[in-house]
């Protein structure tokens, strides 16, 4: 998880601490400690005004990238609505944004979207294939999608577009054509079924 967030971004230890919030703060410390051993991550000083130590991965960490994709795609087939008490950060978006993001059906496409989950905004740039996300809201987007725990079922197809939007689980503000776009470009895989 710690890799994880910092793939979105470098990050304080306050902003890590807040994103894991179940991560008592000295198993933390120990966490970063044997990843900057390992070579995973590295800390360094931001200049002014920003002023600080962030923890950022090094080259040799960013190779994970791929590994935790994976991970995340893999795990996504079984994942459920967040329980109580589980807490969702933008990192968290972010990356299910990644893992999600099928380029097939984003060949053609050049949209940059802004996407809000309760006081989580992200950011989405989509360019022929390509995505761009980030947190924080978007500059220009073509379109605002507002939405909760109905964005696991539209990526899953339990739920069509035009039922999100019709049941109110989806608001949209912006080119509403590109919605659909929204829905077929990022996927999350069904459970494969278990011979009998």
């Amino acid at each position: 998880m710690i890799v994880r967030d910092l793939l979105v971004e470098p990050k304080r230890f306050t902003d890590l601490h807040r994103g894991l919030a179940r991560i008592p703060t000295n198993i933390l410390t120990a966490r970063l400690k044997e990843l900057e051993e390992a070579g995973v991550v590295q800390r360094r000083i931001q200049p002014r005004p920003a002023a600080g130590v962030v923890y950022e991965l090094t080259p040799y960490g960013r190779e994970l990238e791929g590994v935790v994709v994976a991970l995340g795609r893999w795990g996504a087939k079984n994942l459920g609505n967040p329980r109580e008490g589980e807490i969702v950060t933008a990192d968290s978006l972010v990356t299910a944004l990644r893992t999600t993001f099928v380029p097939q059906a984003a060949r053609g496409v050049s949209a940059t979207y802004e996407l809000r989950l309760g006081d989580i905004i992200i950011n989405a740039q989509i360019e022929d294939g390509r995505l761009v996300v980030n947190s924080g809201p978007a500059e220009k987007p073509d379109l605002i999608v507002e939405t909760g725990p109905a964005l696991r079922a539209l990526f899953a197809e339990d739920l069509t577009p035009g039922e999100a939007l019709q049941s109110g689980a989806v608001h949209i503000n912006g080119d509403a054509g590109l919605f659909p776009a929204f829905a077929s470009m990022f996927r999350i895989e069904p459970m494969p079924s278990t011979p009998a």
